[in-house]
């Protein structure tokens, strides 16, 4: 009985052509090659890590470290003209006009009295919006967090609207809450009579805070889900058998161990909320009056939109606030390191 040979492979097999993503991507690696090998060879290999990170280093020095270098210049210089060289050296007679108050607490009494309403309204802002952001999105956390129906439809939901633009989403809200917009309109299809939503500075603070929370909420809701996800099931587990109920069970078993995940949500929150400009520009460009302007919107303001054009004192304005940001960042810093080593 004769053996049957084994199939010989095919000559398109055997020479088996290369597609044609292969072929473009050759071509383009090619003429990269014959550059980076020859300089890997001269620098070594070590080094070549700088020469893939150079172009990036290049933007961020072009666009981040020389325009804080040219800003903390700013900052001590006078004049309306814009070109370095043509800014006289006043030292620190910016930061002298912003600090010049007889009372801090009445911006009245102030020498830039916009400045310290500014402040106070940031600070206003802060406290309540931080205050939101924790709040609701702790809520939300937990309710994402359990067996419910279309689960992963809810947590895509609340998260859109961080993927909106903050200026679109300020448009949006705009379009609801102005005088003839769809807010009133139901208001007064019930019987009321219009609400000056944006017109009335209470009101105003009120929405700037409002829409604020609801376009960041669902970020933060995202961190503070996956922290709720890494509490071991076994806890829960336990304390059910002790007879525990729900709410002794978040109060000493979720709160405990999703608190550094809650110190971060609060840390950048509070950063982010320092900073606030884009949404509150659009959505009430700053008023009514005075009422819902920000300190990045006076930097704004007085270095760009003010007949003086001050451009040294809104520098002098941002360093303040380049410090309040720094001290809030190592304070960041700082607590995230004692929790890891309590945990």
């Amino acid at each position: 009985m004769t053996s049957i040979p084994a199939p010989k492979p095919s000559a398109y097999r055997a020479k088996r052509q290369p597609t044609v993503l292969a072929q473009v991507l050759d071509w383009v690696m090619h003429p990269i090659e014959l550059v980076l090998e020859p300089l890997q060879r001269r620098i070594g290999v070590r080094r070549m890590a700088w020469i893939f990170v150079l172009p990036n280093l290049v933007i961020f020095g072009i666009f981040i470290l020389l325009p804080m270098i040219l800003n903390f210049y700013y900052a001590f210089t006078g004049g309306t003209n814009f070109a370095p060289q043509d800014r006289p050296f006043v030292g620190t007679t910016n930061f002298q006009a912003l600090f010049a108050c007889q009372d801090f607490l009445n911006p009245q009494t102030c020498q830039q009295d916009i400045f310290w309403r500014a402040i106070w309204n940031t600070g206003t802002f802060v406290f309540f919006q931080v205050a939101g952001i924790v709040f609701f999105s702790l809520v939300t956390a937990v309710a994402l967090n359990q067996r419910i129906r279309a689960r992963g439809f809810f947590r895509s939901v609340f998260f859109y609207p961080v993927l909106l633009s903050p200026v679109v989403v300020a448009l949006i809200w705009k379009w609801i809450l102005q005088r003839d917009g769809v807010l009133n309109a139901i208001i007064v299809g019930l019987g009321g009579e219009h609400i000056p939503f944006l017109l009335d500075p209470n009101w105003a603070r009120f929405w700037v805070i409002f829409v604020s929370v609801w376009a960041q909420v669902g970020f933060y809701t995202l961190i503070l889900l996956a922290g709720l996800q890494s509490i071991p099931l076994e806890y829960y587990e336990a304390a059910q058998i002790d007879g525990a109920s729900n709410w002794n069970s978040f109060r000493h078993i979720t709160l405990p161990l999703l608190m550094p995940t809650m110190l971060v949500v609060l840390i950048l929150s509070l950063i982010r909320a320092v900073q606030v400009f884009d949404q509150s520009f659009a959505l009430t460009g700053g008023g009514p009056g005075t009422a819902t302007t920000y300190i990045v919107q006076y930097i704004y303001n007085t270095g760009f939109t003010s007949p003086s054009r001050q451009a040294g004192l809104a520098a002098a304005a941002s360093v303040v606030l380049a410090a309040v940001l720094m001290i809030l960042t190592l304070t960041q810093l700082r607590l995230g390191k004692r929790t890891e080593e309590q945990t």
